[in-house]
């Protein structure tokens, strides 16, 4: 068998965004993935679904496998044909031990690539609001390890030279150690006063920021309780913080956000989620495919040939829109058979995708569902008219009734399927038991349905009762009355049921609970 490679990768700090490009596409080419606690666990849906996760990290009581064993398991791995990558938190040459790793795949002939990272001594602090030079401050830096016993720091450190060799001092992993190291510094000629902060899992959801001096700040991490990971920065710079805590600043910080539309269209709602400063965390848990049904498809073809018939088109979603095009492609309908019919929209992002295909809607409702439209088009719909109805096998029944009340025949098509995803994902499941996903968002029913069966299906008894610490938003009363029907605790609806509207929503309510 021929041999495999491994990319033995920096993942950054852990914001997802912050993986380099070589690192990404190595992680998404991959057979197998080994990684760390360190590695932001949203950088694991990047692999394919197919690929292997072999979870390595070190944890503060317990050490998940020995250096030499993840060193062995790499080469193993290789050894079997298989593109491995082993992703790491931050850099790998920093305090990662990636020399050791290459070094015996180097031994056996593998081929191996180090793709650098961001790494946390930079990154943390500037998610702080601390950059670690300054040209009033600070001209340069060191990193130390602040991890290892005092006397093993005393024997790889030499303090009377570190302690004024540059402007800022860095050090990882060093919170255990913080006292020891506050009174080197000070024996070694720092003021009591200089200025020390500690990020803790800085530039992720738990980012916490200890501010204070070398002479107070043991008291003030003992007092607070704070713990590791944290990254610890002695210098002038740190008082910058208090000017430039620009994420401290946005509007969902401090929240990681579980985003449970279909992965199609969950990127824009994950891209304002994270521009606002929250953590989002994609958890697809619904998927629309063309339709499947042979009845369903003869329906659509047979609906379709009477192009001509109709007096109205109405559109009540994105995917319906989606979906429809594809049909009247497949079908090869000319969009110039409709002539007859006016085309209505439900929501501004419905009446988007129509217009990006030439179409302009209706005057849209006030309200973005189905009873609002049928308020906005009552004087135009008479008897004897016809409708088609484009939608997906979950939709309501509201429109089509109300339809036939005010004589008009509905067409209903089922051009596509909403289908339950289930994706196995350790990582979720932890972070629910934890009480580390703050809030849940839901832009449908059917995403209240699929996310406790999901749940469920991946071990999680009694999901309702797994959530109750949790936000619940809602897009809409409707979605809203289906999780409360459910069991869950509805925490706000967003007055319009759009994206932009329950990001308002979310918004506020964040704003009130910082009060």
């Amino acid at each position: 068998m021929d041999r495999g490679k491994v990319y033995l990768v920096g993942a950054g700090p852990g914001d997802p965004k912050l993986i380099t490009v070589r690192g990404l596409k190595a992680l998404q080419r991959c057979d197998v993935v080994v990684y760390d606690r360190l590695a932001g666990p949203q950088l694991l849906q990047e692999t394919r679904p197919d690929a292997e996760r072999i979870y390595v990290g070190k944890r503060p009581d317990r050490h998940t496998m020995k250096q030499e064993e993840i060193n062995r398991l790499l080469l193993d791995l290789a050894l079997e044909g298989k593109v491995v990558c082993r992703l790491k938190g931050g850099d790998p040459t920093v305090f990662g031990r990636v020399g050791e790793e290459a070094e015996l795949l180097q031994r056996h002939g593998v081929p191996y690539e180090i793709v650098p990272g961001i790494t946390s001594a930079i990154a943390v602090p500037a998610y702080a609001g601390i950059p670690v030079t300054h040209r009033d401050m600070a001209s340069s830096f060191s990193i130390v390890t602040g991890h290892e016993s005092p006397d093993k720091l005393d024997r790889t450190i030499q303090w009377d030279k570190v302690t004024n060799a540059t402007g800022t001092l860095l050090f990882l992993m060093g919170v255990a150690k913080i006292g020891y190291i506050s009174e080197q510094l000070m024996k070694h000629g720092r003021p009591a006063s200089t200025p020390v902060a500690l990020v803790r899992w800085g530039t992720r959801a738990e980012q916490a920021t200890l501010t204070g001096t070398l002479g107070d700040i043991e008291e003030k991490v003992r007092a607070a309780g704070f713990e590791p990971p944290a990254v610890i920065v002695v210098g002038e710079v740190v008082r910058q913080r208090e000017t430039l805590k620009w994420i401290e600043s946005k509007p969902l910080f401090g929240w990681r956000v579980l985003v449970t539309r279909a992965r199609s269209q969950a990127s824009e709602l994950a891209e304002r989620i994270d521009d606002l400063g929250g953590e989002p965390y994609v958890f697809p848990v619904i998927e629309t495919v063309r339709q499947q049904q042979p009845a369903e498809i003869a329906r659509i073809h047979a609906a379709l040939a009477e192009a001509g018939s109709y007096d109205w088109v109405i559109l009540t979603s994105v995917s319906g829109v989606e979906h429809f095009w594809a049909w009247l492609a497949e079908t090869r309908t000319d969009i110039r058979r409709f002539a007859k019919a006016r085309f209505a929209a439900v929501g501004p992002k419905t009446a988007e995708a129509l217009l990006a295909r030439g179409v302009i809607s209706e005057a849209l409702p006030a309200k973005y569902q189905a009873e609002g439209l049928l308020d906005s088009l009552g004087g135009q719909l008479a008897p004897g008219q016809r409708a088609l109805l484009p939608r997906g096998d979950l939709a309501r029944e509201v429109l089509p009734a109300e339809l036939t009340k005010a004589g008009v025949e509905a067409v209903e098509l089922d051009v596509y399927e909403n289908r339950l995803v289930v994706q196995e994902d350790d990582t979720l499941a932890e972070m629910l038991a934890n009480g580390e996903i703050h809030a849940i968002t839901f832009t449908s029913s059917s995403t209240v349905v699929n996310l406790l069966e999901a749940l469920r299906r991946i071990g999680i008894d009694r999901p309702a009762e797994k959530l109750q610490g949790c936000v619940v938003a809602c897009i809409g009363p409707i979605t809203a009355r289906t999780a409360e029907e459910l069991g869950l605790q509805v925490t706000l609806t967003a007055e319009e049921a759009t994206i932009e509207s329950l990001l308002e929503a979310m918004t506020k309510y964040r704003a009130a609970s910082r009060v």
